[in-house]
């Protein structure tokens, strides 16, 4: 990058150097492409008279730094500081024009799209065009290599699916450590186009605002651990919220004057995250779909199997890579459509559903992006009045969202946490095999070998929450406590399972008499 001015060799982006009439300035280790409020560099500074060259660290757009700079290497150098605050204006000048061409080439290379052949985009029409389209695309995610999670895999894969709406889907999954919640996101998340998602172990708030102001519209962020995302976790709530976040700075530049600059970055984006804390990220939650892994024998079974034929050689790598491909060309080829429900004013959700509002837009959106994922099997069809393009959703639409849903809503009706109805779970199937009535905290942990500080957590709510209640206890014995309700969380189930039988066959008598 040559200039009258100066010129600027970037060809190795760790070791850049500026020529500036006498002077030789060397930029060590580069410059970070985030941050546009400020430019911190290592320079080396020297000329070809033989003077020691001078090494420092600064940050450009701060004014007192490059003023003392000016003076320490006008004193070393025997060169006037005139002549050394020119050379650090043109070359400040350098790297801010060369930093915008690098972050400019970074968005462009990172929306860059894989261009598929005419027997590709076939091959993956004919797919979302197949009758059962739910049924084998639950198949289909089990043969590239998702071991059981039928349920909550195909409702991940949706949900991901919806990133390209205008109004995406979120998801956080919980569970115990080292039981396969990053497993289950990483294996789902391969099935998405690489362009269009972002993966992200670590990040900082601020960094979140200097990506491109569009380089995260419709994508799929994917957070390993929301433990170690803590400081990210605000501004994607407001980007899910919102669609977009902006921060407004107060930056120098190189003469000392202060101006504001406005950082603006796009959504919508679609949000996956996963964690053991359930109550840690509840307006995190709030916005989204919860998905508990599957903690039961049978998955372990289901898994410990696969790992042995892989171990034995009798799983067909190449034959999962080949699914994987195809499930991603299918998400390539989706197009953003209108969807308009028109049976959405006689759905209900159960009354039984906490926070009824926001699970309500929960499970309309749901219901939609399984209609968005079937728009190769609706008719196109368009408004009278404005003209508007856009495909209706079914009732098949309906049924096959709310089987997929009823687990949700389950959980969204529960007033315990999942470890604490876990507990009651255990607590129950122990009492009906030791056929008592009664138990003690003591003979629970001698069976169940759980933490005393964990029972003693989940003992406090469920008594909260009439689940428990003492019936005995004196002063030097154990007390012992009895379940309230041994059929609660069954009764709990049929009924919601009810209300959305009960919806879908209303439905299809409407339907039978027009």
């Amino acid at each position: 990058m040559s200039t009258t001015k100066g010129t600027l060799e970037t060809s190795n982006p760790d070791h850049l150097t500026f020529e500036s009439g006498m002077l030789q300035i060397t930029i060590l280790g580069g410059i970070r492409l985030e941050g546009l409020d400020r430019l911190r560099v290592t320079l080396k500074i020297g000329t070809e008279e033989g003077f020691s060259a001078v090494r420092h660290n600064l940050d450009l757009y701060n004014d007192t730094q490059v003023e003392k700079l000016c003076r320490k290497t006008a004193e070393r150098l025997e060169i006037g500081t005139s002549v050394i605050a020119t050379a650090l204006e043109n070359l400040t000048d350098a790297l801010e024009a060369y930093r915008l061409e690098e972050i400019e080439a970074k968005v462009q290379t990172q929306d860059k799209r894989k261009q598929l052949s005419s027997e590709e985009i076939k091959q993956a029409q004919q797919y979302l065009k197949a009758p059962n389209l739910m049924k084998r695309t639950k198949e289909d995610i089990g043969k590239s290599g998702v071991i059981g999670e039928e349920n909550n895999r195909l409702l991940m894969y949706l949900i991901f699916t919806s990133r390209k709406r205008d109004n995406p889907l979120h998801v956080i999954s919980f569970g115990s450590s080292g039981i396969g919640k990053t497993h289950l996101q990483e294996k789902v998340s391969a099935l998405i186009p690489e362009e269009d998602k972002l993966e992200i172990t670590t990040l900082s708030s601020n960094a979140f605002y200097y990506f491109g102001q569009q380089e995260l519209r419709n994508k799929l962020i994917l957070i390993e651990d929301l433990d170690g995302a803590e400081s990210v976790l605000y501004p994607l709530r407001e980007i899910q919220s919102k669609k977009h976040i902006t921060k407004t700075l107060a930056v120098k530049n190189t003469k000392g004057e202060t101006r504001t600059v406005t950082l603006k970055v796009e959504g919508p984006v679609s949000v996956a995250g996963c964690t053991t804390k359930e109550s840690l990220y509840e307006d995190n939650a709030n916005r989204s779909f919860l998905i508990y892994i599957d903690e039961s024998k049978e998955q372990d079974q289901k898994i410990m199997s696969y790992q042995r034929k892989l171990s034995a050689g009798k799983i067909d790598g190449s034959e999962e890579h080949k699914i994987a491909e195809l499930l991603k060309n299918t998400q390539r080829v989706l197009k953003p459509v209108s969807i308009r429900n028109p049976f959405a004013e006689q759905l209900k959700i159960p009354d039984e559903v906490f926070k009824p509002r926001r699970s309500n837009a929960h499970y309309l959106a749901f219901i939609e992006a399984v209609t968005f994922y079937h728009q190769y099997q609706r008719e196109n069809q368009y408004d009278k009045e404005t003209g508007e393009e856009y495909i209706e959703t079914t009732l098949e639409d309906i049924q096959e969202a709310n089987q997929l849903m009823k687990e949700v809503l389950i959980r969204k009706s529960d007033p315990l946490n999942t470890a604490c109805r876990k507990y009651l779970e255990w607590l129950k199937a122990w009492l009906k095999m030791e056929k008592k009535s009664t138990f003690t905290n003591k003979e629970v942990r001698q069976f169940l070998r759980i933490n005393p500080s964990n029972q003693k957590r989940y003992m406090v709510q469920l008594q909260e929450y009439d689940y428990v209640e003492k019936v005995s206890g004196k002063c030097g014995k154990a007390h012992e406590y009895r379940i309230s309700q041994l059929d609660e969380y069954e009764t709990l189930k049929n009924g919601i399972t009810s209300i959305l039988d009960k919806i879908v066959s209303s439905l299809e008598g409407v339907k039978k008499q027009k």
